[in-house]
């Protein structure tokens, strides 16, 4: 029987103390197909003036979980160089900063002696676990809800201890 997944935004909502996202892919599903992506190959850089232009469900939902006092935090795990994806989706984390999110980079060549859990996962009040799972090619599949308290332990360990050698983003340069 397949597993019914509450939608990001409803979990986040239900959030009360901390919300914490790994990644650790570098690259996720833009492929050619991505307007957003091509277009900033393009040339073209977002407005961060023209709110309307950029602003979606994702970040209103982040602006409110921290108006409520939710610490949303997110690390990322990337090789360098940089790979393409990650320097637009560098540039693009200016609006998770705006909605509220503290975000920080760690180049993968230090995180060689972290244990890391194998998939990029949120982690909701240090119990609820939403694992992502990907494609090869980076395309999101049906993530899964878990709540065991080691698996629980495991992703917030691994996410302390990236956090706590990454670089803050407006320091991290791509």
């Amino acid at each position: 029987m397949q597993q019914s997944v509450p939608a990001f935004t409803d979990m986040l909502a239900g959030c009360r103390g901390s919300a914490l996202h790994l990644e650790m892919r570098d690259v996720y599903a833009v492929g050619d197909e991505a307007e957003e992506f091509q277009a900033w190959r393009k040339g073209h850089r977002t407005d961060w003036e023209d709110r309307e232009s950029w602003w979606h469900p994702y970040y209103q939902a982040v602006s409110e979980a921290v108006a409520r006092g939710v610490r949303v935090r997110r690390a990322r795990v990337v090789s360098e160089p940089v790979s393409e994806y990650i320097r637009y989706e560098h540039f693009i984390t200016r609006a998770n900063v705006i909605a509220g999110e503290q975000v920080r980079w760690l180049p993968r060549r230090r995180a060689t002696d972290l244990a890391l859990p194998g998939n990029d996962f949120w982690l909701f009040d240090e119990r609820i676990v939403r694992v992502n799972h990907f494609s090869g090619e980076g395309a999101m599949l049906t993530p899964e809800v878990r709540e065991e308290p080691a698996l629980a332990k495991l992703c917030a360990d691994a996410f302390e201890a990236v956090w706590e050698r990454a670089v803050p983003h407006e320091e991290y340069q791509v």
